[in-house]
């Protein structure tokens, strides 16, 4: 019984950026099988011989093309056009997606050489582990009963261990080089981009007191705008970089731009694995575990505001320096006291008031004195 076969392209440049081939030996904690002849074959079941356990989605679809049915090839399509997409489905929600069953969706696992559809899909998401991590948690999380009240007690106790985690893993001399460095900066500029835009605007905000000059260059021009800020980067100004899980790609090509320009960098993210790590000279961990979405926001915030802290305790005059910007910005508080309106003057309905009444007791005085010299006047 022969098939009728459509070709699909597999270009090979792109194979291993769509599908990493994650080796067994590259896996952590995996154990490499070897088979009679030393060759490396694959660890546990899959239904698939020696040479075929570390080959790639891509490389089986390209072997298995020329008998695949119909229906499969429209799966081996769907697959290669939409990687990231085939790896966070159900094995219904895949089978809905290309209008097939799910048998027909588990037989195409195995025509693939693999036991089944959770095997198969165990293959796809490797190398997007990082990227499909809050999609995975967020996919438990959302099957387990809970009311409303009990998500937001388990929110706030991830908040509560996370800050805890980040206070054992403090390093004393670490935090030392941090605050010295951001003292001694001439400028600094912050940067980061997606949610951790939000968080070096509040960095830049809180360091403001205590330094010189502190800019924030994740604004709306994007990364390109930050680019050409940083392109004024001096011997004696310091970079910080903000970059948390899922790691934007904008962050870590900046920073590794401006290193290779000498800048003087602080990291703060997540861990030693972070990218942006190893492009530091300083670099400070925070952890940020959250189930419901990549990252605890709340946790990055604390993190930076014991930073802030931390400058303000070591800047010299900070009592000095608060009392004076406190000050300066009393036009702008509400509840200032009577001569400190915005404009540095009393409000405009009070100094109006204040002149009626000063021009009403004019009036008064000026008619009592022509009383007086009325010749009338008893």
């Amino acid at each position: 019984m022969g098939f009728a076969c459509k070709f699909i392209y597999i270009d090979p440049r792109r194979t291993k950026t769509l599908f990493p081939a994650a080796r067994i030996s590259d896996q952590p904690n995996a154990r490499a099988m070897t088979n009679g002849n030393g060759t490396h074959g694959s660890a546990g079941k899959n239904g698939s011989n020696g040479s075929n356990g570390s080959a790639s989605i891509a490389e089986r679809i390209a072997r298995a093309l020329p008998t695949l049915t119909p229906a499969h090839q429209r799966m081996a399509e769907y697959v290669l056009g939409n990687p990231f997409r085939a790896a966070t489905m159900r094995i219904d929600e895949f089978a809905d997606a290309v209008a097939v069953s799910v048998a027909t969706a588990n037989r195409f696992a195995h025509a693939l050489g693999f036991e089944g559809f959770p095997q198969f899909r165990a293959e796809l998401v490797r190398g997007f582990e990082a990227t499909l991590a809050p999609v995975e948690k967020l996919r438990t999380e959302l099957a387990r009963p809970a009311t409303v009240a009990e998500v937001f007690a388990a929110s706030l106790e991830e908040d509560v261990r996370n800050l805890e985690a980040s206070r054992r893993a403090l390093d004393a001399e670490t935090c030392e080089r941090a605050v010295e460095a951001i003292l001694a900066a001439e400028r600094i500029f912050v940067v980061g981009f997606g949610a951790s835009g939000f968080l070096a605007g509040l960095l830049q905000h809180g360091l403001d007191m205590s330094c010189r000059t502190v800019i924030s260059v994740s604004g709306a021009g994007g990364a390109s705008t930050a680019a050409r800020q940083l392109f004024k980067l001096q011997p004696r100004d310091l970079l910080i970089v903000i970059g948390f899980p899922r790691y934007v790609y904008d962050t870590v090509a900046i920073a590794k731009r401006a290193r290779s320009h000498g800048a003087h960098i602080l990291a703060l993210t997540d861990g030693p694995t972070s990218p942006l790590a190893p492009l530091a000279d300083i670099a400070l961990y925070a952890q940020t575990g959250r189930q419901l979405s990549a990252n605890s926001d709340a946790a990055v915030l604390a993190f930076i505001e014991a930073l802030c802290g931390a400058v303000a305790y070591r800047a010299a005059h900070a009592v000095k320096a608060a009392a004076e910007m406190t000050d300066f910005l009393l036009p702008w508080l509400h509840g200032a006291p009577p001569g400190q309106g915005r404009d540095g003057r009393e409000p405009r309905d009070q100094r109006e008031q204040r002149h009626d009444e000063a021009a009403e007791g004019r009036a008064k005085a000026a008619t009592a004195r022509r009383k007086k010299t009325s010749p009338n006047a008893s």
